[in-house]
């Protein structure tokens, strides 16, 4: 079974907003054995839904559109299904029951006659409860194929899709499973992989796929199958999974679908005791981001410093200037000085500290564009590893933060 997602507006076609929806929509889609076969953005514009609709009904049975669902005149979406479908809009009272309850309870402003046109829909369409917001989802069935129209708001389209969509088409059609097993690894590039598992590729059966998905210091290997019994597919999928352990055990460090590499990380700091602290150069505080980011990371992490400048280093961290003269701010020595003070500063077992030259000029060291230095202390001592990671400085910053989870990773796994 196929869908498309179509969604509108001319934000997202000049820019100004990243399509997170398509993105939400198309994994839950596939959980429930969906594939996605074409995303599109249009404008709000009648001609172009129509257009994008007639040529989406020729090759999806479910087509979701997002967008254009407002209280004022440059929301088309509505009135051009309502045109599409032969329609005519009516007042569904309910609805306007909602909307007024939402306005006296949660709004400032009065409710006012824009506001209470949201209550008029095509007679056509089963209405979706938008618990959220004043405008409905709408679901219309056309021969064999769905058309629903959600809101763009994200958190009214995910409450929308979660609640009412998902299982509206699970109890519709009879569909397949579709399983993704996504294997982390660190530390070796694509071209690599794919030659140490080159003969184990070619052998993968017809229906269950693999895809590269490199991203700056690591790659995602997904493995991908249907069917209709989900027991055995994935005893399937797993079997060949299994079969690339010997072949590159070293650098997996487990499934995207189960945990994050910060996530496991997480686990194994508290599983063993162990807290963590860092201090940040080049990297500008985002090691310390990916960890905060997780529920529960008080647990272990104990904090950090974000050591720009030279004198922050000096006066902060208390790195000898008398080092940083000699071997200069990006170097080896300064690396590790920073780590074993992050380490002693905030009391961590674990201290892990940045400096490098991303970029675009080379700021207070000669070091070449690129290079940057990565230390790790603990109570085995103090260690450090040097790196060239290329010329792009946000690139240079994404793979230094990568390369702290592999090292980090090795550290207590």
């Amino acid at each position: 079974m196929i869908a498309e997602i179509v969604s509108i507006g001319d934000e997202i076609l000049i820019g100004q907003i990243v399509n997170t929806n398509a993105v939400f929509i198309a994994k839950e889609l596939n959980k429930i054995g969906i594939e996605v076969g074409q995303i599109t953005s249009i404008s709000d514009r009648k001609e172009h839904i129509e257009s994008c609709l007639d040529d989406a009904q020729k090759r999806a049975q479910v087509i979701i559109l997002t967008g254009g669902l407002g209280p004022t005149k440059d929301d088309l979406t509505k009135h051009t299904l309502c045109s599409y479908f032969n329609d005519v809009l009516v007042k569904n009272e309910i609805v306007l029951e909602r909307i007024e309850e939402m306005f006296a309870k949660y709004v400032p402003t009065p409710i006012n006659d824009e506001n209470r046109k949201q209550a008029l829909l095509p007679s056509k369409a089963k209405v979706l409860n938008n618990l959220h917001g004043t405008a409905s989802g709408m679901w219309f069935e056309a021969e064999d194929r769905v058309i629903i129209s959600l809101p763009g708001v994200p958190f009214e389209m995910k409450a929308l899709v979660s609640n009412e969509v998902i299982p509206a088409l699970q109890k519709h059609y009879t569909r397949p499973y579709i399983i993704h097993k996504t294997l982390l690894t660190y530390g070796l590039g694509e071209s690599v992989i794919a030659e140490r598992i080159e003969q184990w590729e070619n052998e993968l059966p017809d229906d269950i796929k693999l895809a590269y998905l490199p991203n700056l210091g690591r790659v995602r290997l997904r493995l991908s199958g249907k069917g209709t019994d989900q027991a055995l597919l994935d005893r399937r999928i797993d079997a060949e999974i299994e079969k690339l352990y010997p072949l590159i055990g070293d650098i997996i460090m487990g499934f995207e679908e189960e945990a994050s590499i910060e996530e496991q990380l997480q686990a194994q700091f508290i599983k063993t005791n162990n807290t963590l602290a860092v201090a940040e150069s080049c990297t500008g505080g985002k090691i310390a981001n990916r960890f905060t980011q997780i529920p529960g990371a008080s647990a272990y992490f104990k904090g950090g410093v974000v050591a720009y400048a030279t004198e922050v280093k000096v006066n902060l961290l208390g790195v000898s200037q008398s080092l940083i003269d000699s071997y200069s701010v990006v170097s080896a020595p300064v690396a590790e000085a920073m780590a074993v003070a992050a380490r002693g500063r905030f009391g961590a077992t674990i201290g892990v500290a940045t400096t490098g030259n991303a970029g675009p000029s080379k700021g207070d060291s000669d070091a070449e564009l690129g290079k940057v230095y990565i230390a790790l202390a603990s109570q085995n001592g103090v260690v450090s590893y040097e790196f060239h990671l290329g010329r792009h400085r946000d690139r240079v910053v994404e793979k230094a933060v990568h390369k702290v989870m592999e090292l980090l990773h090795k550290e207590v796994f």
